[in-house]
């Protein structure tokens, strides 16, 4: 019997489902998007109970439209959203408040504190983080603090903190394990990641009752194995990563200096720096890469918060395009961007800038712009974040970096992957898969139950679909004047001027 690796890719927008075969490539293929909820301006949550239901949905459907049935799933894989916060009582499995996500602000007073408090050295030495609300440490604060009796609930034990992640398998298990592994430990700022342990001191700062939890775990190991009411099948999961790391891994970045990009709703860099991890001078973050058979690989990343979330933004918010495959076209109807540019703050500036309060602002429109001037610049936007944190990385490491690894769902424009070549003057190169996160999982859960028997394997089944090659050599203007829209997007958020 043909055997398959089922990954979960849980992420900010949707929830999706993937199949991959023994050649590592996928079979069967269900998505699923599910509510984004916006209660105050610069709030973000999601329905906890509405990712697990869209997740087993969409597992169910792709199994199904491969016509298989549980016994043929090796091991579950999954990969998730990181950073997005989700407690619930140990007793009943519900949720004591909405899963806060990663780009939710409502902290960001809270973190201003603990700056001022002098606490950005200590908490970057043992997390390798920047203090910022994008972590999940304040936002579980926040909801024992905010959530009636959820302190006291806590304090008794009743209450579980988890990452996505967490949350998914327990309700696979059926409440019975508390897991996640050290990639998203390391997105809490409450994981140590030198001694690869939570941190009491952090919980102490934090005010977060240490029995909250999960347990941890290395990212490809067998952790736990589902009820066997999902398929009839108690299925191992044995492979866990937040979906950065995920991708890193699934872009086969496995030696040291080698750089992956995905563009995703966000955007986010990550570099493998090897088993000793790197503070960061230049403002981007440490974070464990994952944990194989004992060893840690660490990897420096830069997050951008905004990336393909500024295309949906055109889409829903102004109504510019009916679909987000649209933007290309439109964007093509000019060679140029008109001297517009955008820069899409609109849940404040990620790496390496770290402004909190920077707001979505567009410069240099006259009466000569057009949608499609708004467009590019849209997308153009995506390149230039990206330049900042390739300049950041290169500083940090002292490595040049040659070649840029990409993948998400953006990366299937060519336009904006041509002018992310020139502007970064060095070659990017996309894979024939782009389903890299979701395969990132899978690799991770198959090794550990022997589908794949090592990482030598897995590196033949990665492919390039094309390589796009620096052309416009004259792109310094273009980077100043980003550096002044963003002086402009940091300007406007500082009501002392």
């Amino acid at each position: 019997m043909e055997k398959y690796i089922l990954s979960f890719d849980q992420g900010t927008t949707s929830s999706r489902a993937i199949l991959f075969n023994q050649q590592g490539n996928p079979v069967s293929i269900a998505q699923k998007e599910f509510t984004q909820l916006f209660p105050q301006p610069g709030w973000v949550e999601h329905d906890a109970m509405e990712i697990w239901s869209s997740q087993i949905t969409v597992a169910a459907e792709a199994i199904v439209k491969a016509g298989l049935g549980g016994k043929e799933i090796a091991a579950i894989g999954i990969t998730n959203q990181r950073e997005t916060t989700i407690v619930w009582d140990k007793t009943t499995g519900e949720p004591v408040y909405n899963a806060i996500v990663w780009q939710d602000r409502r902290t960001t007073g809270y973190c201003d504190q603990l700056k001022a408090e002098g606490l950005d050295t200590l908490i970057q030495e043992k997390t390798g983080l920047i203090i910022d609300a994008y972590f999940s440490a304040t936002k579980i604060k926040w909801i024992l603090d905010n959530v009636p009796g959820a302190r006291e609930k806590a304090l008794a034990g009743q209450l579980a903190f988890g990452t996505v992640d967490s949350w998914l398998i327990w309700k696979l298990t059926g409440g019975q394990s508390h897991l996640t592994d050290v990639t998203n430990a390391s997105r809490t700022m409450l994981y140590n990641i030198h001694q690869l342990t939570w941190d009491k001191q952090l919980l102490e700062i934090f005010d977060i009752p240490e029995n909250m939890l999960p347990e941890v775990k290395a990212s490809s190991e067998i952790m736990a194995k589902t009820t066997g009411q999902f398929l009839n099948a108690k299925i191992p999961i044995a492979g866990i990563a937040g979906d950065q790391q995920a991708a890193l891994f699934g872009q086969m970045c496995t030696k040291v200096g080698m750089v992956k990009n995905t563009y995703g709703t966000g955007c986010f860099m990550l570099m493998n720096i090897g088993d000793q991890p790197i503070v960061s001078k230049n403002n981007l973050v440490t974070t464990i890469a994952w944990k194989i058979n004992d060893q840690v690989h660490y990897a420096l990343e830069g997050s951008i918060f905004i990336g393909g979330a500024v295309v949906q933004w055109l889409r829903d918010g102004l109504g510019l395009i009916k679909d987000s495959s649209e933007i290309e076209s439109l964007a093509e109807k000019v060679s140029d961007n008109g001297g517009v540019y955008m820069v899409p703050a609109f849940a404040g500036l990620g790496a390496p800038h770290w402004n909190q309060h920077a707001r979505g602002t567009v410069v240099g429109l006259t009466r000569g712009t057009t949608d499609a001037h708004l467009a590019r610049a849209a997308l153009e936007s995506i390149a230039y974040q990206t330049w900042d944190i390739l300049k950041a990385m290169e500083a940090d490491s002292g490595v040049e970096i040659k070649e840029l690894r990409v993948d998400g769902g953006a990366t299937a424009n060519d336009l904006l992957m041509q002018f992310q070549a020139d502007i970064l003057q060095c070659k990017v190169v996309r894979p024939e898969l782009t389903e890299l996160t979701a395969i990132g999982a899978a690799y991770l859960a198959g090794l550990a139950v022997g589908f794949w028997n090592s990482v030598d394997e897995i590196q033949e089944y990665w492919k390039v679909n094309r390589y796009f090659n620096p052309e416009n050599q004259n792109t310094g203007e273009l980077i100043k004047n980003w550096h002044r829209a963003v002086k402009s997007a940091i300007a406007w958020a500082d009501d002392g001027i």
